[in-house]
């Protein structure tokens, strides 16, 4: 008893000091990144060159075409950067979702036995994988512009889905005055210029949630097919022997021991995806990179706007990376349930 006392007293010490050795690092990489920021200030003050964060506070002079949060010219810089903010997030976490999703499907089907079906995945992952994004941006956006019929005469994707040169206009949940929870949807309907109700899209936060989603879906796919194949058929041939459908297989048995290969490499796809989002700068949907660049060409501020990017970028990470290795620790013994 007392040995085991002993071996639990210095596993909790052990425990304690790598808490204290990584609170130290973390210090000491924020106490540098500190220094070199300030350091680079009182640089461009030699020189002359206004400089500081001061500007945060100062009424930004510029409005954004679109978003979460309300936001007008005379409104200080630093609730634009908010809401640059806002809508990067606003574009990242459902081309996240629909990438995952997509990309499931497909890494699934570049295993079917259907040799078309498989044919198609794998021409799908060749073809978007190896195509830069920016390119796949701008030739969204001239499909966009360019290919797609004008607001008068949208295309009837689905029921209450609307496409057209204008945008997307989609069912949206509606909140009775005076309530919190939504007591109904909104249905988008056909009008004599246009389409009314419902939420609508615009044509540049489409291209970058469907640019963001059919790139990495390519990604996610060889994901996806990696961690099937890394379960062992064995397992597969079991599944069969307790009459197991295919798609019982895949759900109760092969997807559940594939996770764990599986998350990793998703958790950096993910963080791609959204540090990708910058790219929305190219077809002017108006996130965090466009924000910084308007605010640049209004007062010089360059390093200013350039560190607050990349202090955002660095937080969205880390949270993303802390959330997914949460999540993988969670499937790494038990599986998905």
């Amino acid at each position: 008893m007392a040995f085991r006392r002993s071996a639990a007293s210095s596993s909790s010490r052990g425990v304690w000091l790598a808490w204290v050795v990584q609170a130290l690092l973390v210090l000491a990489v924020l106490a540098g990144a500190v220094w070199v920021v300030h350091h680079a200030l009182e640089v461009l003050r030699a020189r002359g060159v206004r400089s500081g964060f001061d500007f945060l506070t100062e009424p930004a002079g510029f409005s954004i075409s679109e978003g979460w949060l309300d936001f007008d010219a005379s409104q200080p810089f630093w609730r634009a950067f908010l809401a640059g903010l806002i809508n990067t997030v606003r574009a990242a976490v459902p081309a996240a979702i629909f990438s995952v999703v997509l990309g499931t499907l497909i890494g699934i089907g570049r295993l079917a036995p259907h040799v078309l079906l498989r044919g198609i995945c794998t021409a799908y992952v060749e073809l978007l994988r190896n195509v830069p994004l920016l390119v796949q941006l701008l030739m969204l956006a001239f499909a966009m512009a360019n290919l797609l019929p004008d607001p008068t005469e949208p295309v009837h994707l689905l029921p209450g889905v609307w496409l057209s040169k204008g945008g997307l206009s989609v069912p949206w949940p509606v909140t009775a005055e005076g309530g919190w929870w939504p007591t109904h949807f909104e249905w988008p309907e056909r009008g004599d210029f246009g389409v009314n109700g419902g939420a609508a899209l615009s044509p540049e936060y489409v291209t970058i949630v469907a640019g963001l989603t059919f790139y990495s879906a390519a990604f996610v796919a060889e994901i996806v097919r990696a961690g099937i194949l890394s379960v062992s058929q064995g397992q597969v041939l079991a599944a069969q022997a307790l009459g197991l459908s295919p798609v019982q297989q895949l759900r109760i048995v092969v997807l559940p021991q594939a996770l764990r290969v599986i998350v990793p490499s998703l958790t950096n796809q993910i963080l791609s995806l959204t540090k990708n989002s910058s790219l929305a700068v190219a077809v002017g949907y108006p996130e965090l990179v466009s924000v910084a660049n308007t605010t640049i060409g209004s007062n010089g501020r360059a390093f200013e706007c350039i560190a607050i990017i990349m202090a955002v970028y660095l937080v969205l990470s880390l949270l993303i990376s802390f959330g997914m290795n949460r999540y993988n620790a969670r499937v790494a013994l038990r599986g998905w349930r």
